[in-house]
């Protein structure tokens, strides 16, 4: 037995067994068959106090792959309902993950927190909605990479711990491989955890599921009167910054609906995501979305509705009046997290208000000429006013030129050297992001038997603002053939 698998707790379990397990279903796994761990994260595994070489004994491999017999672990399926596309969809469910425990870890810090361990793509549960519970290999290298990507990123997510293939067959659009992914977070409660009781009108297992994220993620606030109220302006607070962040690199979540959002703010239930290549705020990741709700514009006001549906389902803990003044802080707060990180992106120290046409303009000129976002500001490094290579980007160089002229009267305000300035906008501004051809690259790959490239992916995404010499076909614009690629929920 590894130290991982003894380290497992059920606080959860025991906390909302005494309430009758309306929480939740307890469920088995299914097993995958010949089972192949493709990537471990080691990075992770650190950090939570894990052994990496733990991640490659035939005890986790097993673990991981749904065989639980070994171990006495015995997982859970949580109940939710939300809103998909902005109507009442009712109860949901983890319909193909299934939490095994809760892992202790000391943070960097030195306080303690409880981590969920949980298992994506093993069987069915009763909320599969007469689906299989799987998950396939490419929505499983999707989510893998780009949960990590975005950590890489600073962006509050949910981890992967390692990932899974297998020559279970499971049926899609065709016959496609099983996998599994290792689903890791401080949190898998959600927006929708609280709607599916209070649309039930069970006021007390609100208030339980309330308590219980309180004690275990805020217990600061535990014995606080205002303790549901802190809990809730927090969730405002952190998901404006999540999704000011979202914006500011380019990320197009896809699905926002309330099940997929975190109470805790964190980005999680990555499936139709897809990072912009040319800057287009009308861009729509998901092709099943076909009016356009969750398209990259969007994503800051859907953000707010969420939490105007979270807030409706908290109306039996908080009062109305409380409940405004939180969401009343939802728009200075995401437009002050977005105007600091852009001021940044443009290597200035202190966002002014007379930046804002600055970056306004400069956004309209990335439009209208298709550039590519990620290039544009991590090649803005080294623009100089002597130098200004960076306008052959762009089609209308006379505008970009109007605009640079602006932009370099801003740098002369600053007591920094062009050297520093780029020092810091390298630190910001990624090289790499999860772009889907690369994951596609990845992909076809391993759908061949070939994990290099997930390994890779995980190593360059991990440090996404550093250069990585071997990963330089992943530096430069996107091939033509990108421009095709579409995805889906099923994705």
């Amino acid at each position: 037995m590894t130290l991982f698998i003894d380290r497992l707790q059920h606080t959860f379990f025991d906390q909302f067994r005494e309430q009758g397990d309306q929480h939740f279903s307890p469920v088995m796994a299914a097993r995958l068959d010949q089972p192949v761990m493709v990537s471990s994260n080691a990075q992770l595994a650190k950090e939570l106090g894990i052994d990496p070489a733990e991640l490659d004994t035939p005890e986790l491999l097993e673990l991981m792959s749904g065989n639980f017999l070994t171990a006495n672990i015995k997982p859970i399926a949580l109940v939710y309902s939300g809103h998909q596309f902005g109507v009442w969809a009712g109860q949901l469910g983890d319909g193909r993950a299934m939490t095994l425990g809760e892992l202790p870890v000391v943070e960097s810090d030195g306080s303690p927190a409880l981590w969920d361990i949980q298992l994506k793509g093993a069987g069915p549960t009763p909320y599969s909605r007469f689906a299989d519970g799987r998950a396939v290999l490419r929505s499983s290298i999707r989510e893998y990479l780009c949960s990590e990507a975005m950590h890489g990123l600073g962006i509050a997510t949910t981890r992967a711990l390692c990932l899974l293939d297998s020559k279970t067959q499971v049926y899609r659009e065709e016959i496609e491989s099983g996998a599994s992914v290792c689903r890791v977070a401080k949190s898998h409660i959600r927006f929708g955890s609280f709607e599916h009781f209070h649309y039930r009108n069970q006021p007390e297992a609100v208030k339980a599921m309330a308590d219980y994220v309180v004690e275990r993620n805020f217990p600061q606030w535990a014995d606080a009167d205002n303790k549901y109220y802190l809990m809730f302006e927090n969730c405002v607070l952190k998901t404006a910054r999540m999704i000011a962040q979202w914006q500011s690199v380019g990320f197009n979540h896809g699905v926002m609906n309330t099940d997929n959002m975190s109470i805790i703010g964190d980005t999680i239930d990555y499936g139709p995501f897809g990072f912009l290549d040319a800057y287009d705020p009308e861009h729509i990741c998901n092709h099943s979305d076909n009016r356009g709700r969750y398209a990259f514009k969007s994503q800051p006001s859907v953000g707010l509705w969420n939490l105007n549906a979270l807030a409706t389902s908290l109306t039996s803990l908080i009062g109305n009046e409380e409940l405004i003044n939180a969401l009343k802080q939802y728009e200075p707060e995401y437009l002050r997290q977005y105007r600091n990180i852009m001021a940044q992106k443009l290597g200035l120290q202190e966002y002014q208000a007379e930046d804002e046409p600055l970056i306004n303009q400069l956004m309209e000129l990335l439009q209208t000429d298709n550039v590519d976002y990620t290039l544009f500001f991590r090649d803005l490094g080294v623009f100089t006013s002597s130098n200004p290579a960076i306008r052959d980007m762009f089609v209308d160089r006379e505008s970009f030129d109007a605009w640079a002229v602006k932009y370099s009267a801003r740098l002369a305000q600053q007591d920094l050297s062009d050297s520093q300035r780029q020092q810091n906008m390298n630190a910001i501004n990624p090289k790499y992001v999860l772009r889907n051809y690369m994951a596609q690259a990845a992909i076809e790959a391993a759908q061949q038997g070939d994990y290099s490239e997930v390994n890779l992916l995980l190593e360059v995404l991990q440090s996404p603002c550093e250069e990585h010499p071997k990963a330089q076909k992943y530096a430069g614009l996107p091939p033509d053939w990108a421009e095709k690629l579409s995805v889906s929920c099923s994705s």
